[in-house]
């Protein structure tokens, strides 16, 4: 937690010294750095959280929505930032801190947020690899919450419109939450075999090129994961 909250603060300050280059002062600068931060976070949380595994149209569709819908928020607050902070409260020259061009420009506000989100990214995926979590994972399961430690879990079926998480004990709980969303919240130590299955490596032996086997259950391994189920997976047989 630490060093994400440490990223964001140095995001800030970076963003601020990009802006000083449009003529605000530090603190001028720096007041108007923080309407990127709250876009920024949004990007960071909503877009993994498209579906991986829905036709091209439908993943395209939703990330456009995400990215549009974030936009928007930027410049709402860009220019809410500039009026109040900058205009009315800093008490600077009207005249002077006229909002830049720059500031206007969609792509150069894609492209901050874009750099901030992928930034937040990378940090919490080496995070997750270097320190693991053993914290439970948590959903909503026919009305009722549900805490499971992720060894627990043997894998995870999308049916239909619900999702399926098969436990070690046998039980199954169904709840909405996408297959892909499961993807990222379970990490590196569960595989997807197959547009509805994720499998949990540590328990997957594979059994055929098409098939591994998870607990007595044998799961369908689709064309599209087949060379990555087979580099990460070792046949039964060998």
């Amino acid at each position: 937690m630490f060093i994400i909250v440490a990223y964001w603060l140095a995001a800030v300050f970076l963003t601020a010294v990009l802006l000083m280059s449009l003529d605000y002062d530090l603190w001028a600068a720096a007041l108007m750095s923080l309407s990127f931060l709250p876009a920024a976070l949004a990007l960071s949380f909503f877009l993994p959280k498209v579906e991986r595994s829905e036709t091209g149209k439908k993943r395209v569709l939703d990330t456009v929505c995400i990215i549009l819908g974030v936009m928007m928020m930027t410049f709402l607050l860009i220019y809410l930032w500039q009026f109040l902070f900058i205009t009315v409260i800093y008490r600077s020259d009207s005249a002077r801190w006229s909002l830049p061009a720059m500031l206007g420009n969609p792509v150069f506000v894609a492209a901050v947020l874009a750099i901030l989100a992928y930034g937040n990214y990378l940090i919490v995926k080496w995070l997750d690899k270097k320190y693991p979590t053993d914290r439970p994972i948590t959903f909503t399961s026919d009305y009722k919450k549900v805490s499971l430690k992720k060894e627990d879990i043997l894998y995870v079926e999308s049916r239909d419109s619900e999702v399926w998480v098969v436990t070690r004990n046998g039980r199954q709980y169904r709840n909405k939450t996408g297959i892909g969303q499961w993807e990222n919240l379970l990490g590196p130590s569960f595989l997807r075999v197959h547009r509805a299955f994720l499998v949990r490596i540590a328990d997957a032996v594979l059994t055929a090129p098409d098939f591994v086997s998870i607990n007595g259950q044998s799961i369908p391994v689709s064309r599209k994961y087949k060379d990555t189920v087979k580099a990460v997976l070792t046949p039964a047989s060998e």
